[in-house]
């Protein structure tokens, strides 16, 4: 895609003024500041990268609102949960998640990481293409715009080696080696790309560990696996294996810096040490850990240890990187007392550059030459974000010599989704003033997706 793009401000890893932007095959060509936009499309508000949503289970998103009825666990939660996966076809796949990709657009995010774990019809029955729900995400992601990576996830056992219960036969190959023959079938493409995923240790016996980690290996691709979610998990895994979720990874040489361990909540000192020290990224998932009540993770601790953070919906409680972002900054407040652990350039980073990173795409995520061209207008002026460094002073035509001194942080700690105005993935307009260009009416599409689910 080609085009030009003129930014009010753009954050270029500095606050920028009058930012015009040429964009040729879907990369950033040039960015000249202090321009006049000329016949140049106006992204008008603070322009910063696409975001990376780098965990997502989109079914997830039938449940919103339906789980916060009393209480429970996030054991009681997961009952709800696989109800919902029990009824699933290609078809509703496809439809629903389009609608929630679409979603994902209009809050700025133009890549998902899409842990996919739902492959086969109920009973564990192959469809006639194996991988038909896993071409279904694939197909949705690209009807909403944006790109994918689908990270194909291993699920083989209920716990520990305990056969899968009947909804869980929809996850299971049978073994490492069949799930590796059939995510082999699939096939990137510009818009997609492929990685692997341990859903869990429990889910995973430690013998079939190494031929996820081999596939993955052998096609340099990134390695996803949900770690230490629950002390459930860390408890099984100690009796199971006399050492912790962390450790086993590690043991099984799935660790190092093409593997993101997501969640990471309930680690132990020598844990963060072993994933700090291979490099590999945590996801967290503020908004989903704090509905299910899972806990705050040690963020911190494992950025300070050496590993990057990158940021996910997860359970779609809610699809917003901002408030993700600002989620982790505000739990360590809660946790320690004390603010301003983590800038809002430093969040902004967990969003776009180390996100994508970690799911396979490390050109994107930044407003640099030879980047993608993934835009993102964030508007200064609404209820959430007018301040005193957003007032505007001067004409469309004019600029101005500095940008809101204030801008950055305004859109990470006070912006939501809803300020999201302008998104272009790739040099391609998706979406305009608010509007998806590919599905017009995303509140419809969803509305309607999930009612076929509940029929």
């Amino acid at each position: 895609m080609n085009g030009r793009f003129w930014a009010r401000y753009a954050w270029t890893g500095a606050l920028e003024s009058g930012v015009l932007i040429d964009v040729a095959a879907g990369r950033i060509v040039s960015l000249q500041a202090g321009s006049a936009p000329g016949d140049a499309v106006v992204l008008d508000g603070l322009v910063i990268p696409g975001l990376a949503n780098a965990h997502s289970h989109a079914f997830h998103r039938a449940l919103r609102g339906a789980t916060q009825l009393g209480g429970g666990t996030f054991w009681t939660w997961r009952e709800t949960m696989y109800r919902v996966a029990a009824s699933l076809t290609p078809d509703q796949y496809l439809e629903l998640a389009r609608a929630v990709y679409a979603e994902m657009a209009l809050a700025g995010i133009t890549c998902v990481g899409e842990f996919h774990y739902l492959h086969h019809a109920p009973g564990g029955v192959a469809y006639d293409d194996p991988n038909a729900m896993g071409e279904a995400l694939i197909e949705a992601a690209a009807q909403a715009g944006i790109r994918i990576t689908l990270l194909d996830a291993c699920y083989l056992s209920s716990g520990f080696g305990a056969p899968p219960d009947e909804t869980q036969l929809r996850f299971s190959d049978g073994s490492g080696e069949a799930w590796a023959e059939r995510v082999s079938g699939l096939k990137e493409r510009e818009h997609a790309r492929l990685g692997a995923a341990v859903h869990s240790v429990r889910a995973v016996p430690a013998d079939q560990l190494g031929v996820v980690g081999a596939w993955a290996a052998q096609r340099h691709a990134p390695i996803h696996a949900h770690v230490s979610e629950q002390p459930a998990e860390n408890e099984g895994c100690l009796a199971a294996y006399g050492v912790t979720p962390t450790r086993l990874l590690a043991d099984h040489g799935l660790l190092g810096p093409r593997t993101t361990a997501v969640h990471a909540t309930h680690l132990t000192p020598q844990d963060i040490a072993l994933l700090g020290d291979s490099a590999t990224t945590v996801c967290m998932c503020p908004t989903t850990e704090r509905d299910l009540a899972d806990g705050i993770g040690p963020a911190l601790e494992v950025q300070a240890a050496g590993s990057p953070l990158s940021l996910g919906s997860d359970s779609q409680a809610v699809i917003d990187l901002f408030e993700e972002a600002r989620a982790m900054e505000l739990n360590e407040r809660l946790r320690t007392r004390r603010r301003g652990h983590w800038t809002a350039d430093a969040l902004l980073r967990a969003a776009t550059a180390d996100g994508h990173a970690s799911l396979g795409w490390p050109e994107a995520g930044t407003l640099k030459v030879g980047a993608l061209a993934d835009l993102v207008t964030v508007s200064l002026d609404s209820v959430r974000t007018a301040s005193l460094g957003s007032v505007r002073t001067a004409g469309l035509d004019s600029v101005r010599t500095a940008g809101p001194p204030h801008g950055l942080e305004t859109a990470v700690f006070a912006a939501t989704s809803a300020d999201v105005s302008d998104v272009v993935a790739g040099g391609r307009v998706i979406v305009r003033r608010g509007v998806h260009q590919l599905v017009p009416d995303v509140a419809g599409a969803l509305r309607q997706a999930l009612a076929r689910l509940a029929t």
